[in-house]
């Protein structure tokens, strides 16, 4: 067998330097016995969403809004794409960060358009790139501008409305997003579309966005990584959709994540997630014989075959190369579509009962290649994940009847 990849590629684009870093940060509210956040430490990777989850009082929302100083902290340190929070004005902090609130907080007195170009206007671009800026966003959230640029909120639906609210957070391309349960109010159908759209958004854009929600399903579907708060924003436990599912870290933890983890594995679990398979990799313009060389060293009798931006372009076969020599061009064949890294391991077990083609590539953001699936593969990583989820739950009950 091939060897594994155990990571996901970082993509090349992603910005680490717009992480964010909260040291010891605490909120204590005149005239309150507890603090509302208390001594919260949280390193939040650039390029990922990170959803901070929990019940009503653990301090989810809070804390996110001291990030942006919509809230001033009592004590601690807060850094955002590099920065000094604290150091900054309050005004320039923010227009550095899209803000995303439930029911979109739209102007209802103004248009479509000119509630997208508000930070714009205040970071005083000028009308033409305005204008240019708000059909870019418009088409990005599938919102035609022809036909919704000129409108008011009024005349739009809820999720319409939470589109728009997303592309005016968009507006000024800032690092860092914050989204603030931006789905809660919604229907079940429209919530589900909206954060379909945010993950295809988020592949393109590659922001660092803070989510806060307290459904659990929509965390492990939005969420790289997964804080989960309890009273006092105490982080209970902070790691992948699949390590909270997988192992708990407490009492409260399992409890409120609930049960049935082999469905949700299968439900939520990202291809990402698994290790992928590794196979010789070229490029159009190899020469033939060192192509030929690292199939022979390989695994495989075939290597994949990328672009400059390293996009999958076919697979190429010893027998493709068979007499040739110089630059291998086009041969080969071309792949099947490939599977996202972000879709969840149903998605992916479907797409590849469905086609004719054994091996698979995975790619990540903007289409960059992260190793190769199988179906196979795919079924044991699954047989793997629920095997340890039932291990975690038989020794979970084995302690409490101890």
């Amino acid at each position: 067998m091939s060897d594994t990849v155990t990571e996901p590629a970082v993509p090349a684009d992603r910005d680490d330097s717009a992480g964010i870093e909260l040291i010891g940060v605490s909120k204590r509210f005149p005239g309150q016995d507890t603090p509302a956040v208390d001594d919260v430490t949280l390193s939040i990777p650039g390029g990922r969403i990170v959803v901070l989850l929990g019940p009503s009082g653990s301090g989810k929302t809070t804390t996110m809004r001291l990030i942006n100083r919509l809230i001033e902290p009592t004590a601690g340190k807060i850094t955002v794409a590099g920065r000094d929070a604290l150091g900054l004005d309050p005004g320039e902090l923010r227009r550095r960060i899209g803000y995303v609130i439930q029911d979109a907080g739209l102007f209802p007195h103004m248009t479509v358009a000119t509630n997208i170009g508000l930070v714009p206007q205040m970071l005083k671009w000028d009308k033409k790139r305005i204008a240019a800026r708000v059909d870019e966003l418009l088409e990005l959230v599938d919102l035609p501008p022809a036909a919704f640029r000129d409108r008011y909120p009024r005349e739009l639906s809820g999720g319409q409305q939470q589109r728009v609210g997303v592309a005016r957070a968009l507006a000024a391309d800032p690092p860092v997003m914050l989204m603030d349960e931006p789905f809660g109010a919604l229907d079940p159908i429209t919530r589900e579309l909206l954060q379909d759209s945010l993950l295809r958004l988020q592949e393109e854009l590659g922001k660092t966005i803070v989510f806060v929600t307290h459904d659990i399903d929509e965390a492990l579907k939005i969420g790289d990584r997964i804080a989960i708060l309890d009273k006092g924003s105490r982080v209970a436990q902070y790691g992948t959709p699949q390590e909270i599912l997988l192992n708990p870290a407490d009492e409260y933890v399992a409890r409120f994540i609930g049960g049935g983890q082999a469905m949700r594995l299968l439900k939520f679990g990202r291809v990402g997630d698994v290790a992928l398979r590794a196979v010789p990799e070229a490029g159009p313009g190899d020469d033939a014989a060192h192509v030929r060389e690292r199939i022979a060293n390989g695994d495989t009798s075939f290597a994949i075959v990328l672009d400059a931006g390293r996009r999958p372009l076919r697979w190429i076969t010893l027998d493709d190369l068979a007499g040739a020599s110089g630059p291998i061009g086009e041969r080969g064949s071309g792949t099947a579509p490939p599977i996202r890294a972000r879709d969840t391991l149903q998605q992916a077990l479907e797409s590849l009962i469905q086609i004719d083609h054994e091996w698979v590539p995975v790619v990540g953001p903007r289409g960059v290649y992260q190793g190769t699936v199988t179906l196979g593969t795919l079924q044991q990583a699954l047989r793997d994940m629920r095997a340890r989820a039932a291990g975690e739950t038989v020794a979970h009950e084995a302690g409490e009847a101890r």
